[in-house]
């Protein structure tokens, strides 16, 4: 190897290229074959073995590949499938496998029974570059391919098919394709096999399902949902204080749309990163993008709409519809591939939009401009002005009609609906229905509306088989808690009131027993005839918190909620939809479940044919047929939009919500329902697979130095604190890139281990001079570093197994199966285990821990293991299961209050020598649980999440937070920070100066109300009330080590640089000033960016990164060092007197005194 005085570089490629060389020296005649035991994709580099292995594994491939590419080509082209989910049975060497996955819409798996051919398959989908999203699977054959049901949206089978054709459409999802190819031949055969589109599942293709607005799909397969289909990101919302992160989502031809801002949620400073996002709606497959340059302000008050926002966007077969930004007209794109196909130019300034029988219908601002809304959203204020109504042809755009003016007065927000040939809305005073072809008034009947109204509150309209339902508010209730005088509107015009304060009025009446509020806070729903605009019948309805009124029509009943307080009933009633008679009762939710929160969730309820969907603490399902209640307080709808039930599955958004935090699951996931054929999951009936490797019999067992850095933030407590001294005076010793992203390291036996996340892969590199020694290659992610325990590497992977490698070589030891069955999803892109397993494992007293799947919920629940770390037996097993095992539902009394909801989620596990640690929860050695009264180093979302959202931290103790004003409540009781290291009684910390909900001096974002964070000492005992010392930094702290002198390493980006919260009366432009929503309830706070572009970009390591070592004494700075990129989230270690940085642009770093290189 070569380098400069000053540091040793070398990339992969070069070592690639040295290896090479000797490679031809030897002339390639030493390749490992071993077969005696699965090798699970080993490059072993270890002497002259070692090189000849690595150049067999990068050897080109060029013949095989240029005729693989036109046979890819061609199956595409055959099969008709434009992205998603491509499984290859029969893979071979993989030419063909790697091809295929060329574009990244689409995620490849090849599977193959040999076992050479599958490294040779790795080989060249590496040589791709793409490994990861495409991958090579050892499958030994059955009568089950390894995925979930409806999953697989393409199956290229080469020879003949290891399965019947019963599976072949199991895994395929509805639309789904399988190709065969005669392997002999090289040919594509006719025996081409669609699997049909269900009768029994339903399309989803406007916010409220159809034009009509009525939001029952006819869908008679999606349940209570059991199972996980697919898993993307964000993981979190933004903000639970400002707009909802997530406006609109609607789903047709195979494929799901939704508009979501995708910016860090770290800061709310960031600026917005809207865009129309496509994926595969069975294999959740990323299929396109569109940017979305100007959308409602990030900073407008949270749960204040505007409601409309959501009926920007309808898909119709093969086409979408959407406003790609604020003041901007409806454009029409391909929905494959997100190609603009035609834009509507006389639709400038559209607010929703409803496609029906080849046209387009849309509400249209007529004074909006790109100027006006930017000003709005400088404001956060809602864009109100003139409306009209447009229709025109879907597919040339010519303009068939325009209604404006008197005719059409002030259209009421989410009111336009299309059905039995009329185009109906509700103004401020008449419901109106005009001829759908033709726009011709056919009857106006009066319907008047209350004119002052908070801004989230729509009425609601629905257009059902004949009949016309109009929902809106009383002003009698309005009245009664003395909020607005509506006489004091002017008849015919409309004002909005965004302050958030008005949402909690009706919550607060109940809560506070006022019995005249409770009995007013109704609204009217009337029922008007579609034809002639007769009134039918009147009754009660009710909004629902924080959302218009529900109105649900499914099998000729009326369906109306009554959900805004936890005392009340739910949807209880179904009347007749032409006479209003109530046909069917049942009993209030409160005799299924409890509900748990105090008011209902800030969405509409949805349905299907079987069930009506409700949101009043969780997602809660109400059967038909038999009036049953079923709760899922575990999984929670976005705010403001909800969830959508669709295809036979349910896609529920990611939330910005801390309720149930220690039990409740994030991201956006598409959920199924419960499966017939469930396998059993007792203990003695789990389809565990030991398998036994080359090296089981012959792993020196070697001792650790107390030095070393063996595992996971150094020790089984996850301390974060080193066992030797860092000098604080930096150089840089050597650096390696790896195609990222990467784990944090560890360094053991002289080694230093690290994983390519998304590569599947771990390496080994000697920890001295960052010579590669081995790479190994695990079936899916492995997310986090392995542990070395007596020359043995363990770690745990997403494809759901635990691995032991020798370390001398990575050659296989053991793997063990820990996942019930062999069942893949598809998650963040990638296919993984239904129950992965994290990479980092527990290993403790010759035993080592760890936990398989993703929730007690969901799957089956998982399963926490002890086996002999040296031979992979089992110890103990566990089963984390929260559902009733009769019932297979929620228990009634599952729950209590806002925090009280049982369920665990996975960790990578910690210890304190007598406990198990995942998370909040606690069990002894053999895996029994215990009570949770001792305090550990944890956090509520896991050690891994690196997101930094506003309610979330990690602390030393053992309260987790919970709830609207709870999530802040442990920070003000133990010691607490995005980063923790401890040290004995000492904790060292990086982390928000007030952990308060709301307030004067306090708020829920860094930035507001003079929150800002800052690196501090504090002792356990002290509780976190008395820091030692506190300093402000001029960056963010993404990694951090205290050696054992007492010396604080901390690193990240310059973000502090860019964000201030200095008095408003110093902001000048093109300084950006926010208002803090809360403001209205508990005086102004402002949030000032400078340069929030320049802020984003650092926090995205653009800029750089700065390390400082710090005094633990005081927190004085001793050094300083500047880094081209900021570590990965608690990247940053120290062993033997180095310091070990894993970065975000994919690089190791070694660090240390000039003298020792």
């Amino acid at each position: 190897m070569h380098g400069s005085q000053s540091t040793t570089r070398h990339t992969l490629r070069s070592i690639h290229g040295q290896w090479v060389a000797a490679g031809k020296a030897l002339g390639y005649d030493e390749m490992l074959t071993n077969t005696r035991a699965e090798t699970e994709g080993v490059l072993n580099m270890r002497g002259i073995m070692g090189l000849s292995i690595v150049l067999l594994l990068l050897m080109p491939c060029t013949a095989t590949s240029d005729a693989a590419d036109p046979m890819a080509e061609r199956i595409l082209e055959h099969s008709g499938v434009h992205g998603g989910l491509i499984v290859h049975l029969n893979c071979g060497d993989g030419p063909l496998t790697a091809a295929m996955g060329a574009e990244d819409h689409y995620v490849v798996q090849g599977l193959e029974a040999d076992r050479e051919q599958v490294e040779r398959a790795r080989r060249h989908v590496r040589e791709s570059g793409a490994y990861g999203r495409v991958s090579i699977r050892h499958w030994h054959g059955g009568d089950r391919l390894p995925y979930a049901d409806n999953l697989v949206n393409l199956l290229v089978v080469s020879g003949d098919s290891p399965v019947d054709r019963a599976e072949l459409l199991r895994v395929l999802c509805p639309g789904g394709v399988a190709v065969f190819v005669n392997d002999d031949e090289g040919r594509i055969t006719d025996d081409r096999l669609v699997k049909p589109w269900p009768a029994e599942i339903d399309q989803w293709t406007h916010y409220l399902r159809g034009p009509d607005n009525n939001a029952v799909a006819q869908d008679t397969i999606v349940g209570p949902p059991r199972h996980l289909q697919w898993r993307c990101g964000p993981l979190w919302m933004r903000s639970h204080d400002h707009l909802s992160s997530f406006s609109a989502m609607v789903s047709a031809g195979g494929r799901v749309f939704y508009i979501v801002d995708e910016a860090p949620v770290a800061s709310v400073a960031f600026p917005s990163q809207w865009r129309l996002v496509a994926r595969d709606a069975f294999s959740g497959v990323k299929l396109w993008t569109r940017n979305i340059p100007t959308w409602e302000s990030r900073f407008r008050g949270f749960r204040s709409g505007p409601p409309e926002l959501a009926r920007r966007l309808v898909a119709i077969d093969d086409l979408v519809y959407v406003t790609l930004g604020y003041g901007q007209p409806i454009s029409a794109l391909d929905a494959a591939s997100g190609q603009t196909v035609h834009v509507f130019e006389t639709t400038v300034g559209a607010e929703e939009i409803l496609v029906e029988n080849g046209t387009l219908y849309a509400v249209l601002d007529g004074e909006q401009d790109g100027d006006a809304a930017d000003r709005a959203q400088r404001r956060g204020d809602a864009v109100v002005a003139s409306k009209s109504v447009v229709a025109a042809c879907a597919e040339t755009g010519r303009v068939l009609w325009t209604v404006t003016g008197d005719r059409a007065g002030y259209v009421m927000p989410t009111t336009l609906a299309v059905a039995d040939g009329g185009l109906f809305f509700q103004n401020a005073s008449d419901v109106v229905c005009l001829d759908a072809r033709s726009g011709e008034e056919r009857w106006r009947s009066a319907r008047p509306i209350i004119r002052r109204r908070p801004t989230w509150l729509a009425p609601t309209l629905v257009v059902q088989d004949g009949v016309v339902l109009s929902a809106d508010r009383n002003a009698s209730w309005i009245q009664t808690v003395g909020l607005v005088d509506q006489q004091a509107v002017e008849p015919g015009r409309v004002e909005w009131d965004e302050d958030s304060r008005e949402a909690y009025r009706p919550f607060t009446e109940a809560k506070l027993g006022r019995p005249r509020a409770l009995q007013e806070m109704t609204g009217t729903l009337d029922a008007f005839c579609s034809q002639t605009g007769k009134r039918l019948w009147s009754g009660p309805v009710s909004e629902t918190f924080n959302a218009p009124p529900d109105v649900l029509v499914s099998d000729g009943l009326v369906w109306t909620s009554r959900i805004v307080c936890a005392s009340q009933p739910g949807i209880t009633e179904g009347r007749n939809l032409r006479t209003g008679e109530v046909e069917f009762t049942r009993a209030p939710d409160q005799e299924f479940y409890t509900v748990g929160m105090g008011h209902g969730r800030c969405h509409r309820s949805f349905g299907t044919s079987s069930y009506l969907i409700t949101g009043r603490a969780g997602i809660e399902f109400v059967d038909l047929e038999s009036g049953e209640g079923i709760a899922n307080h575990w999984l929670r709808g976005a705010c403001q939009f909800g969830f959508m039930p669709a295809n036979g599955l349910l896609y529920v958004p990611p939330h910005p919500c801390a309720c149930y935090i220690e039990a409740k699951i994030n991201a956006m996931n598409a959920m199924a329902p419960a499966r017939d054929d469930a396998l059993p999951l007792a203990a003695g009936q789990l389809q565990n697979e030991w398998v036994q490797g080359p090296a089981y019999d012959d792993v020196p067992e070697v001792e650790s130095s107390p030095a070393d850095w063996p595992t996971y933030r150094q020790d089984a407590a996850r301390s974060g604190s080193a066992t030797s001294a860092v000098p604080p005076e930096l150089k840089t010793l050597w650096q390696v890139s790896l195609d990222g992203p990467l784990s944090s390291p560890v360094v053991a036996d002289g080694r230093l281990f690290v994983a390519s996340v998304d590569a599947h892969t771990v390496s080994a590199f000697e920890a001295v001079t960052g010579q590669p020694s081995w790479i190994f290659t695990a079936g899916g992610r492995v997310d986090s570093p392995p542990t070395i325990w007596r020359g043995h590497v363990l770690f745990g992977s997403a494809d759901g197994s635990v691995y032991c490698l020798r370390a001398s070589d990575g050659q296989l030891v053991w793997r063990f199966q820990a996942a019930p069955e062999n069942r893949q999803i598809v998650n963040m892109d990638q296919l993984e285990s239904a129950w992965p397993v994290h990479g980092n494992v527990l290993v403790q007293d010759d035993a080592v821990y760890f936990v398989a799947g993703r929730s007690s919920y969901v799957d089956g629940g998982m399963h926490l293991y002890g086996l002999d770390a040296k031979t992979g037996e089992r110890i103990f097993h566990r089963h984390l299961f929260d559902l009733d095992p009769q019932t297979q539902n929620e228990a009634r009394k599952q729950i209590r209050g806002t925090g009280g909801l049982p369920g665990v989620l996975p960790d990578i596990l910690s210890s304190d020598g007598d406990s198990l640690f995942m998370r909040h929860q606690r069990y002894d050695l053999m895996g029994q649980e215990q009570p949770t009264d001792v305090p550990h180093l944890y956090s509520a979302v896991g050690f891994l999440d690196a997101e930094w959202w506003n309610r979330t931290y990690w602390i030393f103790g053992t309260e987790t937070g919970s709830g609207f004003g709870g999530w802040a409540r442990p920070g003000r009781r133990a010691p607490a920070g995005r980063l923790l290291v401890r040290d004995g009684a000492d904790i060292y910390g990086f982390g928000r100066n007030v952990y308060q909900p709301h307030g004067p001096g306090g708020g829920s974002h860094v930035g507001l109300g003079g929150i800002h964070y800052e690196l501090f000492a504090t002792r356990i005992e002290d509780r976190g009330h008395s820091p030692q010392w506190t300093t402000r930094l001029p960056f963010w702290v993404r990694g951090m080590v205290l050696d054992s002198q007492r010396r604080l390493f901390v690193a990240g980006p310059p973000v502090e640089q860019y964000v201030s919260t200095g008095p408003i009366e110093d902001v000048s432009d093109p300084d950006v000033v926010g208002r803090d929503q809360l403001g209205p309830w508990y005086g102004e706070y402002y949030l000032t960016v400078r340069s929030p572009e320049e802020a984003l970009a650092a926090y995205l390591g653009k800029r750089g990164a700065m390390l400082w070592v710090v005094s633990g004494e005081d927190g004085e700075r001793l050094s300083e060092f500047a880094l081209d990129s900021p570590p990965v989230f608690d990247g940053m270690i120290a062993a033997a007197g180095r310091l070990y940085i894993t970065t975000e642009n994919g690089q190791i770093l070694c660090l240390g005194d000039d003298a020792e290189k």
